[in-house]
C-alpha cells in the first residue's frame, strides 16, 4: 500500500516545475492571520481587564485570563504555520515577513501590555518613598518596552541570519535557536499570569520581581545562547513507545492541571538555555589543564 504524501497532493499537475497549487499558499497564511487575530484579541482583553478593575467590576480578572489564554494559543498556532509551509513546500518571502509582523504584535506588544497591566498598574506604591516610587514606576515602563524592543530585534536577527551558530553549539544532529525565541518568552509571560489565577499584583516587591523576570526574558531573546528548536521533530514520522507515553502524559496534565503544567513547561524551556550555558562554562573551566611547573625525576 503506497504511503500518502501530503505535499505531493498539493502539486499543480499543470505546472512544469512542479510548483504547489496557488490555494496551497493560502494555508500557512491563514495560520499566520489566526496568530495575528489572537494577539489582537489578547490586547483588547487586557484593555478591558484594566478598565473593569479600575471601575471595580466583578470578575474583571477573567479578561486577563483570556488574554493569557489567547497568547498561549497563538504560540501553538505560530508553531504550525512554519511547519505547514515547509510540509507543503510553500515557503515564501511574503509569508516570512508577514509571520514576523504578526509575531511582533502577538508575542511583543500583547505580552508587554499584559505584563504591565497585570503586574504593575494596580500595585500600591504609596508605602514607598516618593523619590524611589518615581524611579520604580519609570523603570517598569522601560523594562516592558525593552521586552518589546528585544523581541523585535530577535525577529530581525532571525530573518537575516543564515545558519546561525550559537555561542555554545550543541549536537550536530539537532537544531537550535540562537537565543530564546520570542514565542517562548511570550508564552512564559502568559503562563505566569494564568498560573496565578490572573489576579493582578498588588504588592510592590512582587512587581519588582515580575519586572526582573521580564528583563531576564528580554536579555535571553537577544543573547547567543542555544535553545532547542524541535524543528527536527516530524509529526508524520512513526513515534517511539516512550514518546507516545510522554505525549499522552503531557496532554493529560494539560487538560487536568493546566496551570502548573504550562508554568512548568515554560520555566523548563526558559531555564534550559541558562543551565546549558552554565554547564558549558563549568566544563570549559574544568577541562583546561592546570598550569603547574614540571618536576624532574632522576
Amino acid at each position: 500500500m503506497s504511503r500518502f504524501n501530503f505535499a505531493e497532493s498539493l502539486i499543480d499537475p499543470k505546472s512544469p516545475d512542479r510548483r504547489p497549487r496557488r490555494a496551497a499558499y493560502a494555508l500557512p497564511t491563514l495560520f499566520t492571520a489566526g496568530n495575528l487575530l489572537l494577539g489582537f484579541l489578547a490586547i483588547m482583553e487586557t484593555f478591558r481587564g484594566s478598565m473593569d478593575f479600575t471601575l471595580q467590576v466583578a470578575d474583571a480578572w477573567k479578561h486577563f485570563e483570556l488574554a493569557a489564554i489567547y497568547i498561549g494559543i497563538s504560540v501553538f498556532v505560530d508553531g504550525l504555520d512554519g511547519r505547514i509551509a515547509r510540509m507543503t513546500n510553500t515557503v515564501s518571502d511574503f509569508g516570512r515577513e508577514l509571520d514576523s509582523l504578526a509575531d511582533v504584535i502577538s508575542f511583543g506588544i500583547a505580552p508587554g501590555v499584559l505584563a504591565f497591566a497585570w503586574g504593575v498598574q494596580f500595585v500600591d506604591w504609596s508605602i514607598i518613598d516618593p523619590a524611589m516610587r518615581v524611579q520604580l514606576q519609570r523603570g517598569t515602563y522601560f523594562i516592558t518596552f525593552l521586552f518589546l524592543l528585544c523581541g523585535a530585534s530577535r525577529l530581525a536577527r532571525f530573518n537575516i541570519s543564515e545558519n546561525p551558530i550559537p555561542k555554545n553549539p550543541g549536537r550536530p544532529d539537532r537544531k537550535y535557536f540562537v537565543g530564546l525565541p520570542i514565542p517562548a518568552a511570550a508564552g512564559m509571560v502568559a503562563a505566569v499570569v494564568y498560573a496565578l489565577d490572573s489576579q493582578p499584583l498588588r504588592v510592590w516587591y512582587f512587581a519588582v520581581a515580575w519586572m526582573a523576570l521580564i528583563g531576564l526574558l528580554a536579555f535571553l531573546m537577544v543573547c547567543t545562547w542555544r535553545y532547542r528548536s524541535f524543528k527536527d521533530f516530524n509529526l508524520l514520522s512513526p513515534r517511539s513507545f516512550k514518546s507516545v507515553i510522554t505525549l499522552g502524559s503531557f496532554i493529560y496534565l494539560l487538560f487536568n492541571f493546566s496551570q502548573p503544567a504550562l508554568l512548568a513547561l515554560g520555566t523548563t524551556y526558559v531555564a534550559s538555555g541558562i543551565l546549558v550555558r552554565i554547564g558549558g562554562l563549568i566544563r570549559r573551566k574544568s577541562s583546561s589543564p592546570a598550569q603547574r611547573p614540571e618536576t624532574q625525576v632522576g
